[in-house]
């Protein structure tokens, strides 16, 4: 699978080829239209053309190519916690997330086994632990509200067979991991022989409603459908309201070599904020070493001045805690949504007709969230009720989270003083090949990037979902919004919505705009 942005490469991206799919080039109709061929999408349209309907699924690039091929693709409890979601929602709200996250990983168990699709898909155990003491009451808590909640769950003074001490942990029984990638090839096949329809390299650029129909539009074709679903990790189709309600993340993840064996097959993750997270490769992909998969030291989309120093603070967490491992094989990051009250979006979209759907806010448990949003949304569209419809509603108020809510608002707010600050440098002279960096020009500030040749880049700074300014990330080269995640290439093109347009091209400053091609001393050739 190739990287159309020249971005981070993840270990799951270099061992799979997913089947390639032709672009849309005329209007069709449909009775469902879903748009995003990850996990989300992909799941939801092999359910529901398993259930007689006619399903047409569109991608921007690629099967896979967005955040399913950036996960670490665990299935573990919620991050946010039990006891915390309990006492937000009450017991019998967190039991039924609990029944969804264990009906989420059950189904594509089922489906692993009833499509024959080789993906290293594993029961491991899974372990919550706390290096600081002040925390241990959580996992105490947390015990507690998990059982309430139906879970397998035990107390350990440590994790067994650890290079170190955990210090008092819970075991979660029968969570899974599994090769993201490699089920959605799989997914993609058994959906494709089931009828299917599947185009690649087709942006959906809006969605209109059209006598209780809605007519998805995009750049090679209309789609007449019943019903919508938008599973691209963030709606697009949504302007304003759900991205008050969630805010974007980076994670950063390593895969270490370490020696065959050395460490067990399980999955840990810890207290902090942001936590860590860890993991095996699937044990077939090397012969003769294991790859160790670490992931945290989150921050918020656009608002880190140098990305790419996340990487060395995830190794050194992991050289802290396993001498055994070796060389960095794989570094790449992912994007996260984190909804305010800590619980994910899924269902009919609030600001639409109730045909339209989104799964979206997979706060770091994506696998499982998108796989529990696509059974929730085709029940909801094959006319059946739903036990899970109200917890996940994208309508429901951020009460439980205001503290959360507001705070993540003053923080976007604040982003829009970056318009009345200098640029990052005074001259594109100052930009090195490869990198990018933020000029101003009178009132407007410019998004310069000087590719591998030399060659200046010139944009318009101002992201094209709601005018915040753009910063540049090195890590993925990658021009990201700190205001709502919103993400584009170093030219300018779309890589992660909201925004549904790309960056606008702009002229350079007089002063800085490179000579005409004739002008230019001509390089002088070695001879041969």
């Amino acid at each position: 699978m190739h990287n159309s942005h020249q971005g981070s490469t993840s270990i799951w991206m270099t061992t799979t080829e997913v089947p390639r799919c032709e672009p849309l080039r005329s209007n069709i109709d449909a009775e469902v239209c879903i748009i995003g061929a990850g996990i989300a999408g992909l799941t939801t349209a092999y359910l529901l053309g398993k259930q007689g309907k006619k399903v047409v699924l569109i991608d921007a690039m690629e099967i896979g190519a967005g955040e399913t091929g950036r996960t670490t693709a665990h299935f573990f409890p919620p991050d946010n916690r039990y006891f915390k979601i309990e006492q937000a929602f009450g017991s019998a709200k967190a039991k039924q997330i609990a029944d969804s996250y264990r009906a989420a990983t059950d189904l594509v168990e089922s489906i692993v086994q009833d499509e024959g699709i080789a993906c290293s898909f594993e029961r491991v155990d899974g372990y919550l632990f706390s290096l600081i003491e002040e925390q241990h009451l959580d996992l105490t808590h947390e015990l507690a509200a998990a059982r309430r909640a139906g879970l397998d769950v035990d107390m350990l003074a440590r994790a067994p067979n650890q290079s170190f001490d955990t210090g008092p942990c819970l075991c979660f029984h029968h969570c899974a991991q599994f090769h993201p990638l490699q089920y959605l090839a799989g997914l993609a096949r058994a959906f494709a022989t089931n009828g299917g329809q599947i185009y690649g390299e087709t942006r959906a650029l809006k969605i209109e409603d059209n006598n209780q129909k809605q007519v998805v539009v995009t750049n090679g074709g209309r789609i007449r459908a019943d019903a919508v679903v938008v599973a691209t990790n963030t709606p697009f189709n949504d302007r304003v309201v759900m991205h008050t309600k969630q805010s974007g993340y980076r994670t950063y993840v390593v895969g270490m070599r370490v020696p065959k064996g050395s460490v067990p097959r399980v999955q840990l993750w810890d207290t902090g904020d942001p936590y860590y997270y860890v993991r095996l490769a699937p044990t077939d992909l090397f012969a003769d070493h294991d790859v160790l998969i670490v992931g945290g030291a989150d921050h918020k989309v656009g608002q880190e001045v140098h990305p790419e120093q996340h990487y060395a603070i995830v190794e050194n967490w992991v050289r802290e805690r396993y001498p055994m491992a070796e060389n960095v094989e794989y570094a790449w990051s992912g994007e996260i949504m984190e909804p305010a009250d800590g619980v994910a979006y899924l269902g009919r979209n609030p600001l639409d007709n109730d045909n339209v759907y989104i799964i979206t806010g997979d706060s770091g448990n994506g696998m499982t969230h998108c796989t529990a949003g696509a059974i929730l949304i085709s029940d909801l569209i094959m006319g059946r009720d739903n036990p899970w419809e109200a917890i996940y509603d994208p309508a429901r108020k951020a009460i439980h989270g205001m503290s959360e809510f507001l705070k993540e608002q003053a923080n976007t707010i604040s982003q829009y003083r970056d318009w009345l600050t200098p640029g990052e440098v005074d001259s594109t002279h100052e930009i090195r090949a490869g990198h990018g960096a933020i000029l101003r020009d009178g009132i407007k500030k410019l998004a310069v990037y000087r590719d591998e040749a030399g060659e200046l880049h010139s944009l318009s700074a101002a992201c094209t979902h709601l005018g915040c300014v753009v910063a540049w990330n090195a890590a993925e080269k990658s021009w990201d919004c700190p205001c709502h995640a919103s993400r584009f290439s170093a030219t300018g093109e779309v890589l992660h919505g909201p925004a549904m347009s790309p960056l606008e091209a702009a002229e350079l400053p007089t002063q800085e705009m490179p000579p005409p091609a004739h002008e230019r001393p001509e390089e002088k050739r070695k001879p041969r």
